[in-house]
């Protein structure tokens, strides 16, 4: 296995984010496929800092875990209160934010 192997593989996953957050209108499924290609991204780095030894890719991986891990926090949050208030998560629907 080469980096540029793996690299492909997270262009891969990213593609299956992009079609996710694009295609789907449930938003639970959309912050899924944001995680998807955070994710992708995380592998990239890694794979780059595989291909150079070098280890900002890897300590770049590590800050991307941790902003994910608070954008899916507050992600989370967000859809939990406004599932309490409108019982609905079809993005579609929800025009809370419009005039």
């Amino acid at each position: 296995m080469q980096p540029q192997h793996v690299m492909l593989f997270s262009l891969a996953l990213f593609t299956v984010g992009v079609v996710g957050v694009l295609l789907r209108r449930n938003a639970i499924l959309i912050l899924m496929s944001i995680e998807l290609m955070l994710n992708a991204a995380n592998l990239n780095l890694v794979a780059f800092a595989w291909a150079r030894p070098d280890v900002a890719g890897q300590v770049f991986a590590l800050f991307v875990i941790a902003v994910a891990a608070g954008e899916a926090a507050v992600g989370l949050a967000i859809l939990i209160a406004l599932f309490r208030n409108r019982e609905n998560l079809n993005v579609d629907e929800i025009h809370l934010l419009k005039w």
